[in-house]
């Protein structure tokens, strides 16, 4: 469906009256009630849940009709489809007083677990949370009948942990972790069977499984994971996919006993022997607490992972599939080690060995985020030099990947967590502010409110100029970055003649030309350091000219003012007399250097009169130290018809300052 027609079926939605919806509730009730699950019933499900969900205002069912849903949720012989638009419809109205569902409705899992999902969505208004949750704790400790699975349970516990996490015992969370060790570590290596339907020739003619292969078709070389192919899979199989799917958050949750110190020293004594990348289960694992022996078999997994990662996969999918477990093994290691610091040197080794094998490979940069993480948390502990990690991620990275939206939102969070670590650590965060205003630039409107929020950490006295005016020139950063994406895919020929003489006639052109290309390297640069801005600035707004109406360029232009407010905020709280003269002198020049946009140009007027007048305020003999600059700011006939705030602030303040200080510049401002 096309989006036009997904935004007309919306606003349809929208319109429908109560009443309507009342008669339209009777009909489903009457199709349910007939146990007719065809395509009309199915349909209108569709069409309530689409109601329903799309109103801002809460929509209300009869209890009749509340009560049928429910019913149909849990007849046996309704379709999964049914089934699942009936719980979204309930989860979609809850909290609801008229909801009767309980726990103990079903014995089915996979319609338990869409009916704990709308109890969950009930906001634990009669306890649901906890009746949830240790139901499916005691799910998880029973033999199920045959044909039943746990596996539909896995996101409910995920729900009712977050939710609230001390609902569990220590005694439950205990035997949870000895079945994720089992599930994780002992799943078997043999692939399942198709389930046959029965008939003259099944049974006695059925092949016998074969072995679970690697992803580039080799025999499984040690025991199960998510990164193991087969054409079938057992139930113990299916577990170990969904505990390592959940692992993280479980960890996060239940596994925060740190280890650290001697009780670490020696435990990574006993253990400093053990330096196989994957080790098979031993004694002494098995008398480990269950706490402790989970994180060992989830790191033997994660480091298995790896392994398998190093194979060259058949299958572009599974290919994927092995950059996504890479990504996820390595964010456990790391939470593995926060909470037990003897794994460090066992994982470092091995992370070690990833980073030099995928370093020089753009499709593996989003695993290149949680080992820098890695390395950010626990270099110092295991003393390795982690420099060479860190000016990759922030001087080779963005300028490649910059339109890489994934990767763009993962590196922005990345720093984001970790401002605080990288601003005492790592030299390259600050110093390649440019290459991170790179990613600013190109996604404006998905990243503006993280850089909202990381650009305080940015600014230091040192760049604050170039920062500045880095910020003023961010819509000629996209617009040069769009330039640049599109040199790269037109075919140029560099040994052209070319004419000095000629003027360019597109951005383009100007872009491949030499008198131009310092302008544009410039802009481009991936460190600070190189100068505050460029000579030129007016001729490089001159041959962007072409692009100033484009989408990415105005969306962007948008952002500056935002951000700007965020860095005089910054400055303010650090700035002394000598820097405060040099950003009044910024604000006096660049007021007429700016790209040309007319809403962009009148919004950095507005901040910069207001800024201009805070500034002063902090500083006020910069009125007399400056009064030359500002003389002939004011005495200029344009300025004076199109910044007009500037007039105001200025003279607002010297009204209010003591003549003593200001005689020399009131004088003057009166002359103009």
């Amino acid at each position: 469906m096309s989006v036009a027609g997904a935004e007309s079926r919306i606003k349809q939605a929208r319109k429908i009256q109560d009443e309507e919806l009342l008669k339209f509730c009777a009909q489903i009730s009457n199709l349910l009630n007939n146990q007719d699950y065809g395509t009309e019933t199915l349909d209108s499900l569709q069409k309530l849940y689409l109601i329903i969900a799309v109103t801002k205002y809460s929509r209300k069912l009869t209890k009749e009709g509340i009560e049928k849903l429910e019913s149909t949720l849990c007849w046996p012989k309704t379709t999964e489809q049914i089934q699942t638009l009936c719980a979204a419809i309930l989860r979609e109205i809850s909290p609801c007083d008229h909801l009767t569902l309980s726990v103990s409705d079903c014995l089915d899992t996979k319609v338990l677990s869409l009916v704990f999902s709308v109890l969950l969505a009930q906001g634990n208004r009669k306890d649901e949370v906890h009746s949830v949750g240790q139901r499916v704790v005691k799910l998880l400790e029973s033999r199920l009948p045959e044909g039943q699975s746990l596996r539909y349970l896995f996101p409910v516990l995920s729900k009712v942990i977050k939710l609230s996490p001390a609902i569990l015992n220590e005694d439950q969370v205990n035997m949870i972790n000895k079945k994720f060790v089992d599930w994780l570590r002992y799943a078997s290596v043999q692939q399942g069977v198709l389930v046959s339907s029965g008939g003259f020739f099944s049974g006695s003619r059925t092949r016998q499984p074969g072995p679970i292969n690697e992803v580039d078709g080799a025999v499984a070389a040690d025991f199960f994971t998510v990164l193991s192919i087969g054409n079938y899979y057992t139930e113990d199989q299916w577990m170990n996919v969904h505990v390592f799917s959940m692992l993280r958050k479980w960890l996060l949750c239940y596994g925060s006993d740190v280890i650290t110190g001697d009780d670490a020293d020696i435990k990574s004594e006993s253990e400093g022997s053990v330096m196989s990348m994957v080790s098979a289960a031993s004694t002494s694992s098995r008398l480990l607490p269950p706490k402790e022996r989970l994180r060992e078999k989830a790191l033997e997994y994660c480091l298995r992972l790896i392994e398998q990662s190093d194979r060259k996969a058949v299958k572009k999918l599974d290919s994927d599939l092995q950059k996504a477990c890479l990504i996820e093994a390595v964010y456990l290691m790391d939470i593995i080690c926060q909470q037990d610091s003897s794994f460090v040197y066992r994982a470092f080794s091995c992370l070690k060995a990833l980073y030099s094998r995928i370093c020089g490979d753009f499709a593996f940069a989003r695993v290149i985020l949680p080992i820098a993480q890695f390395f950010l948390r626990h270099s110092e502990m295991a003393a390795v030099e982690s420099e060479a990690v860190y000016r990759h991620l922030f001087t080779k990275l963005p300028p490649e990947l910059f339109h890489d939206s994934m990767f763009a939102f993962e590196f922005v969070q990345f720093c984001r967590e970790n401002e605080k670590l990288l601003g005492e650590t790592v030299s390259n965060f600050r110093q390649n502010f440019p290459n991170l205003l790179k990613f600013l630039a190109w996604h404006s409107p998905a990243l503006i409110a993280e850089f909202v929020e990381l650009l305080p950490a940015l600014i230091v006295p040192e760049t604050a100029i170039e920062m500045l005016h880095s910020l003023l020139d961010l819509p000629c950063m996209t617009a040069v970055l769009d330039v640049q994406l599109r040199s790269q895919s037109t075919p140029f020929n560099e040994k052209a003649p070319v004419d000095h003489n000629l003027k360019p006639s597109s951005s383009l052109e100007a872009f491949r030309h030499p008198y131009y290309r310092s302008m544009f390297l410039y802009i481009l640069r991936g460190e600070s350091g190189a100068g505050d801005t460029i000579d030129r600035l007016n001729l490089l707004h001159e041959v962007l000219l072409d692009m100033v109406n484009h989408s990415r360029i105005l969306q962007c232009a948008q952002t500056v003012p935002i951000l700007l407010q965020v860095y005089f905020n910054v400055v303010s709280e650090f700035a002394d007399g000598t820097l405060i003269n040099q950003l009044v002198l910024v604000l006096l020049e660049r007021s007429s250097l700016l790209f040309n946009i007319k809403a962009f140009k009148t919004e950095v007027h507005r901040v910069f009169s207001s800024q201009l007048l805070v500034l002063c305020k902090l500083h006020p003999f910069v009125i007399v130290e400056q009064s030359k600059e500002l003389l002939e700011f004011c005495g200029t006939v344009t300025n004076i018809q199109s910044k007009e705030n500037f007039f105001t602030h200025i003279g607002v303040f010297v009204f209010i300052q003591d003549k003593t200080i200001c005689t020399e510049f009131s004088c003057g401002f009166h002359i103009c």
